[in-house]
């Protein structure tokens, strides 16, 4: 119930989306759970479980009841040689044997000496007691085809966990290019300001009219590059488009009007994520779903190296059957080995098991190659981890000291335009401290868009994003 709510209050926002009212907020969070709702390649890992649930079912069906009948007649030369008929049932059983029941019903002048005549009953079982007895090809395909099912929901997690961070990182390109849009957009309406100011300035008599076309350039230089991040908040946009989706495949473009959201761009976020690397190293030691594909494939190897095994071993089969007269399967006049049963043994051994010790010694190496590149993974994805952990610290360090650097600087900017007012200052010195802001703000957001990526990144490389 509570993963159909959060579904369905999903699809009510992205219908919200699709209504293109006046401005409408994307989150990281929300971008998210669409994307995993509806992009097509998660859909298809879906199908993939199904599939193997079918296979489960196919897997199943060697254990269902058989039932058969069995019909003869002869006749030559106006002589009815034999009429014989047999319905009959068998039940495999998970032991690896089979009990099976039927009736029989013979008549005629020549048949075999051997064979009942009139109407008998029987029931018995059929048991492998060397080959077969452990584990067979169905109780093997069973086994198999549900680590299979398995496999498939892992497969899921890890293409889940991989596109999500493509998805994020494309989110967090968007939310940056909006917001290096925006503090050049609020320093272009500072300088434009400031240029009205020197105009009035100049035609006063107070200033040189070359000022004017120092803050002219100033202003130009804020709007140019405005109009230029402008355009690649809406190229990006279009990037981000390729992860969005409708119901029934439809694929959604996402409208200018729809922003990032301001909670994900605030500085109050930097310090709300706190990781430990061994806890990191651990977690996805112990659940990252490529390190688990690899564990749940040696259980469908170890599986097949068992049924291997059983081609080394003799066959050795055994049947009864309790014969009763009539079709009343109870009525007899011995038990077991008493009377009126029926029996065979039979034996087969290959002289050499050239065959079988190839496949058996074949499945024990990709048991080894499969154990030998989990480990190489579990290698590369520890390395990984460390990484993201070394960039999130050095990042978070670095938000902190230019957060520090752009005070210092948006200081030394207002104590500049104080001068200026007063005819201290120069409005040369003011532009230089206005980009050295401008440029500490760009470097900031650019920093807070590698800190969040690295974030999503470092749970990625744990598996965590899923």
């Amino acid at each position: 119930m509570r993963k159909c709510i959060m579904t369905y209050s999903f699809i009510l926002m992205f219908v919200h989306l699709c209504a293109q009212s006046d401005t409408l907020t994307l989150s990281a969070n929300q971008f998210l759970q669409i994307v995993r709702l509806y992009h097509p390649v998660i859909q298809l890992s879906d199908l993939n479980i199904e599939k193997t649930k079918e296979d489960i079912r196919i897997a199943k069906g060697a254990f269902n009841p058989i039932l058969s009948n069995y019909i003869a007649n002869k006749k030559f030369d106006n002589s009815t040689y034999y009429d014989y008929i047999n319905p009959n049932i068998s039940i495999p059983t998970w032991f690896g044997g089979e009990i099976v029941a039927g009736v029989e019903n013979l008549s005629g002048v020549r048949f075999d000496p051997s064979e009942t005549v009139g109407q008998s009953s029987y029931i018995g079982v059929g048991v492998p007691l060397l080959k077969n007895l452990i584990i067979d090809k169905r109780r093997a395909f069973l086994k198999q085809s549900k680590l299979f099912k398995e496999m498939a929901s892992t497969e899921k997690n890890i293409i889940i966990n991989n596109i999500l961070l493509d998805a994020i990182t494309q989110y967090w390109e968007w939310a940056n290019a909006y917001q290096v849009y925006e503090i050049l957009n609020k320093n272009y309406e500072n300088s434009k300001i400031r240029f009205e100011f020197v105009k009035k300035t100049v035609i006063n008599g107070e200033r040189p009219a070359i000022d004017t076309i120092e803050a002219l350039l100033q202003y130009q230089n804020f709007e140019f590059q405005k109009n230029e991040y402008w355009q690649k908040f809406q190229n990006e946009g279009f990037e981000l488009s390729t992860f969005l989706w409708k119901e029934n495949q439809v694929a959604y473009q996402l409208p200018a009007n729809v922003l990032p959201n301001k909670d994900d761009l605030k500085g109050d976020n930097l310090n709300n994520s706190n990781f430990d690397l061994e806890e990191l190293l651990q977690s996805a030691n112990t659940n990252h779903p490529e390190l688990m594909l690899y564990r749940q494939k040696s259980g469908v190897l170890s599986i097949e190296k068992r049924l291997k095994f059983q081609d080394l071993l003799p066959k050795l089969d055994f049947k009864y059957n309790h014969l009763s007269k009539g079709y009343n399967f109870l009525k007899s006049d011995g038990f077991l080995f008493q009377n009126n049963f029926q029996y065979g043994l039979k034996f087969e051994m290959p002289l050499f098991f050239g065959q079988a010790r190839g496949e058996y010694n074949k499945t024990k190496l990709k048991i080894l190659e499969n154990n030998l590149y989990q480990t190489q993974k579990s290698q590369v994805i520890n390395q990984k981890i460390r990484k993201y952990f070394n960039d999130y610290v050095v990042l978070k360090s670095q938000l902190s000291l230019q957060n520090n650097m752009l005070e210092n600087f948006k200081y030394l900017l207002k104590a500049e335009e104080t001068l200026f007012k007063n005819g201290e200052s120069s409005l040369f010195l003011i532009n230089s401290r206005e980009s050295k802001v401008f440029e500490t703000e760009r470097k900031i957001a650019e920093l807070k868009t590698k800190y969040f990526i690295t974030i999503y990144g470092m749970k990625w490389s744990a598996g965590m994003l899923n």
